[in-house]
């Protein structure tokens, strides 16, 4: 059977930088290693005045499109995945195909266009849509385009201001892709929470606690509804796991309760036995509440084991190394955390054609999947084609003025407009942002 999956993959960040440490922290007069240390976080990147999800993300795609050499006839599907949008009936892709075909001869008239919302996980949606699209034969030979576009903006003094960022993940989504072929089997993990959401507001309402524990619950449920037609996982079976990353600190946890679900009742679990015991099992208490405090116990010794952290070192910390300086992307973040792990094994020159990444996407409200991917051969061209290291070195420092600023003007609801601050960087070969149309939606143009 053809494989489907990441033929392709670019990222585009904002183009200006908020230093946690040495900015936010004297500023908000925190020990900086609140962020570095407890977030896991060092910079945060935004978007200058000219940029919007529809910048970045048609930035974005004209990247991979130029690099792939392709021409909008040979995209049949766009779908745009993010929870910044600000229209609540013109999908964001069409402003990105509008964008696109500025500079493309032919157009995208023919192409299927959408726009996904489940928080932070729709990009993950976005992909199995398209997957289904292709493996269904609906394609007519066409590959699909995956934008996930965010600007995770907080109102100033929210306890998540640290956590915020901005930027997109272009992917194209083909037949015997280049980068990773996706699993066939899927786990989901869903209900009706009430912990991340605006409600026709553009800064999130969030229950932190409650959101950590949502997170939590839903992964494990996800993990276990993929163990069910996968099978039981096993650690050797994947060498990385990118997870989700709103903030570096959330995923140490996740991947705390991953571990501990997939050593149970194997002979990993029972080498740890004599250091710290086998896990509580729920049978063994009066009741639930004794049970999880003794999951809590457990676990706090868990990690603190030599085998748990040598596997966190080689498996998930690779995988948040890009998060770290550009903060959160909602719809994007798992995306970023996939490109890390790769990069890593680059770094490490792996031979890594054939080997399998455990991925775990979430999204508030709320979701999580667990899915597989293998990794193709042309991987190593594809990671070594990105050129996000140069976009990070290349981002403008805000003062913490600039950055109460720019914020400003990135706020629906504050009356100062782009034009009225200047820019902090100068726009070259991309789309940028112009202003207002008759009908107050959002203009673009190519600057050379």
């Amino acid at each position: 059977m053809t494989t489907v999956g990441i033929d392709a993959i670019e990222i585009r960040t904002g183009k200006l930088k908020l230093d946690l440490p040495n900015t936010f922290a004297p500023e908000k007069g925190d020990d900086p290693e609140k962020y570095t240390k407890g977030l896991g976080l060092q910079d945060s990147s935004f978007p200058d005045v000219y940029e919007d999800i529809v910048t970045m993300g048609a930035n974005a795609a004209k990247q991979l499109m130029d690099r792939k050499g392709l021409s909008p006839s040979e995209i049949g599907r766009i779908d745009v995945a993010t929870e910044s949008a600000f229209d609540h009936s013109k999908p964001v892709s069409t402003y990105i195909a509008g964008c696109l075909e500025q500079v493309y001869d032919g157009d995208f008239r023919h192409a299927n266009k959408g726009e996904r919302k489940f928080a932070c996980v729709a990009g993950t949606q976005a992909i199995d849509d398209a997957y289904n699209w292709i493996r269904a034969g609906r394609n007519r030979g066409r590959a699909a385009l995956v934008i996930c576009t965010d600007t995770a903006l907080y109102a100033r003094g929210d306890p998540g201001e640290a956590t915020q960022g901005a930027g997109a993940v272009a992917m194209l989504i083909d037949e015997d892709p280049d980068l990773v072929a996706l699993s066939d089997d899927q786990g989901y993990g869903s209900m009706d929470e009430t912990d991340f959401l605006k409600p026709n507001q553009q800064f999130p309402s969030v229950d932190g606690k409650r959101s950590m524990q949502v997170y939590l619950a839903r992964m494990r449920e996800a993990l276990e509804d993929y163990e069910s037609v996968a099978g039981k996982i096993e650690l050797d079976d994947f060498q990385y796991a990118p997870f989700h990353t709103p903030f570096p600190g959330m995923v140490r946890k996740a991947a705390l309760l991953a571990y501990r679900h997939v050593i149970r009742d194997t002979e990993r679990e029972e080498e740890l036995a004599e250091e710290i015991g086998r896990q509580p099992r729920e049978d063994e208490y009066e009741d639930r509440e004794a049970y999880e405090e003794a999951i809590r116990e457990h676990m706090d010794e868990l990690k603190d084991t030599e085998q748990y952290q040598t596997w966190y070192a080689k498996t998930v910390e690779p995988t948040l190394e890009l998060s770290s300086k550009v903060g959160n992307w909602y719809t994007g973040s798992v995306h970023v955390a996939r490109v890390s792990a790769l990069r890593d094994a680059v770094e490490k020159d792996l031979d890594f054609a054939g080997e399998t990444l455990l991925v775990g996407s979430y999204g508030s409200g709320a979701q999580a999947e667990i899915h597989t991917e293998t990794v193709q051969d042309g991987w190593r061209e594809e990671v070594e084609a990105l050129d996000i290291d140069e976009q990070l070195a290349a981002r403008y420092d805000l003062t913490w003025s600039e950055y109460e600023d720019v914020h400003d003007v990135h706020e629906y609801d504050e009356d100062v407009g782009h034009e009225m601050i200047e820019q902090f960087t100068t726009p070259s070969e991309e789309f940028v942002f112009t202003g207002w149309g008759r009908m107050n939606e959002r203009q673009y143009d190519y600057v050379e």
